[in-house]
């Protein structure tokens, strides 16, 4: 397991992403937990209308209802989606850099299996949580009764999931990373509330742009984080292979520092990292699932900027 190796003090590692075992684990331990909201009720169908009249003139013929595909057999040897790569072969998400806020997620109640598609191929399970932490992940489509989520631990990737299994659960906040202005910007309904200045991803180590999620939280496991609490998110870094070695297998995080010192810089191992006293105002108000967009710059600044 990765846990020993992402709890040693290394100088590489202060200025770093989290490793996800360590957040995930500790989150399991202090009982964090999601309470996902009930099934919205389904919408009621128009009543049949009567024939038309034997003399009425010639209509074109209505449109034929499209059937949900159905889903095909998910071999029980399909590997699990955790905090280590997700499996490849997922579609990429193509509103990757779409900033129109993502109102509602899935959290699953059973097993269930992720499909490339529609009635397409099954290439992981999901389960209701990732090492004992409650997942609920956004919805960014729903075509011919299967709804497309972010996937957790990988970047700018759909998973297609088929009716039944799951909850749905209302979103309300969103959060907006600007990369150039290292601006954060957090959304409700749609609105604007507040704006941080941001440190984000060192060269070659950049923060990865896209949609993503919040996974969880966790105690700071050291004093550099400022004694407040860590987002983990489902992103990982773009290029695994260019952070430290004692960072192989981490997450992206958001999280504070002991100092803010490198605010408006690029320093980090592709973390977001803001004021202590914004962490805390956003761990007081969002809930995992919430969507976190990472885009270069907005067309204009945010009200709040």
């Amino acid at each position: 397991m990765p846990f020993d190796r992402m709890t040693r003090r290394r100088a590489g590692w202060l200025a770093t992403a989290v490793g996800v075992p360590v957040l995930l684990f500790a989150a399991g331990a202090t009982g964090w937990a999601l309470t996902p909201d009930a099934m919205p009720p389904p919408v009621a169908q128009p009543a049949p209308t009567d024939a038309a009249p034997a003399d009425a003139a010639p209509t074109s013929a209505a449109p034929v209802e499209e059937r949900v595909p159905v889903a095909a057999p998910a071999p029980t040897d399909l590997p699990m989606v955790d905090y280590g790569p997700a499996p490849t072969g997922f579609p990429a998400d193509p509103g990757s850099l779409d900033t129109t806020p993502l109102t509602e997620g899935v959290h699953p109640t059973r097993r269930i299996a992720a499909y490339t598609a529609p009635g397409g191929r099954p290439l992981a399970f999901l389960e209701p949580t990732i090492s004992g932490v409650e997942l609920t992940m956004p919805v960014a489509q729903s075509r011919l009764g299967w709804t497309a989520v972010l996937l957790p631990s990988a970047n700018r990737t759909l998973a297609w999931l088929p009716p039944g299994g799951f909850t749905t659960v209302a979103l309300r906040d969103q959060v907006v990373v600007e990369r150039r202005p290292h601006r954060l910007t957090w959304y409700r309904a749609g609105r604007a509330v507040r704006s941080w200045q941001v440190s984000l991803g060192q060269r070659g180590q950049e923060t990865p742009l896209g949609r993503t999620f919040i996974l969880g939280r966790t105690p700071p496991p050291e004093d550099v984080y400022g004694g407040v609490d860590i987002f983990a998110l489902g992103a990982v870094p773009d290029d695994p292979e260019a952070v430290p070695t004692g960072l192989r297998g981490a997450h992206i995080g958001l999280h504070s520092w002991h100092h803010d010192g490198e605010l408006g810089e690029n320093t980090t191992n592709g973390c977001i990292r803001l004021t202590r006293s914004g962490q805390r105002e956003l761990l007081a108000e969002l809930r995992p699932g919430t969507e976190v967009v990472v885009v270069d710059e907005l067309p204009a600044p945010p009200p709040t900027a």
